[in-house]
């Protein structure tokens, strides 16, 4: 029941942060304790949900504030998983789900995984010279929302930037379209319509941009967001794709946040999580665990001007109506 750490393995905070924000979702861990064990010793060495599984497990039965994910790092390696290296954090997300779903061998855990997770969206371009247009859906893991406008004005809230990614975008110029019913090269409308959200909604700012020197740099600028997300009064009757009974699972509570200080070539990542059991906020910053308020959480709103302020990296949401 009590929050523990887990030990820094070298430049292994964000890997740590994202360790915790899967363990601490007990919707994660319910599927994760029904996995089939690897029969051989070596295939338990690189099975990735097992190994996941011995962490949980070491984090539960100890008294230790804190436990080393040695093996499942050793295991992450041999999937080509860098160690000692500064991580994405969207990108080792998705790259850890897709490890859990490969290696997860029961049909029915891998589509409740995907029920947990999967967001699914509707792309739309229609040409605007005559009739033609094309419908196409997709899976995304996580939603990759700007923190600034076309213009490179900034964002002010998580909701200008959920608007601001589904509102239609026309392309022109170097971006037009082959449109095969006028023969030639015209204007489309490109939109994004949300269809289906799952249980532990990720949404990913975007705060990592590249300048035209082709160096990294890093948007930290403070951009708000709320404990409770109500996707429908968000977005407009245009920006959906889903009928009412599936807009009313639409409603969020604030599960976790992992928040990155520094500059986009040296930082540090850590996870403030809020415990579903006792539904206290904690900071999970390697192996020093503390609870927090949401003061504290608000603080990974960004500052501009503080070069190790917190920044949120990926908002974790869970829906309200299976909490």
């Amino acid at each position: 029941t009590e929050a523990i750490g887990l030990y820094n393995l070298g430049q292994s905070c964000c890997l740590n942060s994202l360790l915790q924000v899967f363990l601490m979702n007990i919707r994660f861990t319910s599927i994760l304790r029904r996995i089939t064990v690897p029969p051989s010793p070596a295939q338990r060495r690189s099975n990735v949900p097992y190994q996941m599984l011995l962490l949980l497990e070491k984090m539960q039965s100890g008294k230790c504030k804190a436990v080393g994910p040695t093996e499942l790092a050793c295991c992450l390696s041999e999937h080509r998983v860098e160690l000692f290296v500064q991580h994405d954090a969207a990108q080792l997300f998705l790259t850890l789900w897709n490890l859990l779903k490969k290696q997860m061998k029961k049909p029915e855990l891998v589509k409740e995984l995907r029920d947990l997770y999967m967001i699914c969206i509707q792309e739309h371009v229609a040409c605007q010279k005559c009739s033609f247009e094309v419908k196409s859906k997709s899976t995304m893991l996580t939603l990759p929302l700007p923190v600034l406008d076309a213009n490179s004005h900034r964002l002010k809230t998580l909701e200008d930037s959920l608007q601001y990614f589904f509102n239609p975008e026309e392309l022109t110029g170097q971006n037009m379209c082959f449109c095969q019913q006028c023969g030639k090269k015209t204007t489309f409308l490109q939109s994004m319509k949300l269809v289906h959200l799952p249980q532990t909604l990720t949404l990913h700012l975007k705060r990592f941009c590249f300048e035209r020197s082709s160096r990294t740099h890093k948007l930290s600028h403070s951009l708000p967001f709320p404990q409770e997300l109500d996707l429908r009064q968000v977005l407009t009757e245009s920006q959906c794709q889903a009928d009412d009974s599936e807009k009313a699972t639409w409603q969020y509570e604030l599960f976790a946040v992992v928040a990155h200080s520094g500059s986009a070539s040296c930082g540090h990542y850590c996870a403030y999580i809020r415990s579903l059991t006792d539904c206290k906020w904690y900071c999970f910053n390697d192996s020093e665990v503390c609870q927090v308020s949401w003061d504290d959480v608000k603080c990974t709103y960004g500052h501009s001007n503080l070069y190790w302020y917190a920044n949120i990296s990926l908002f974790f949401a869970n829906a309200a109506k299976t909490l």
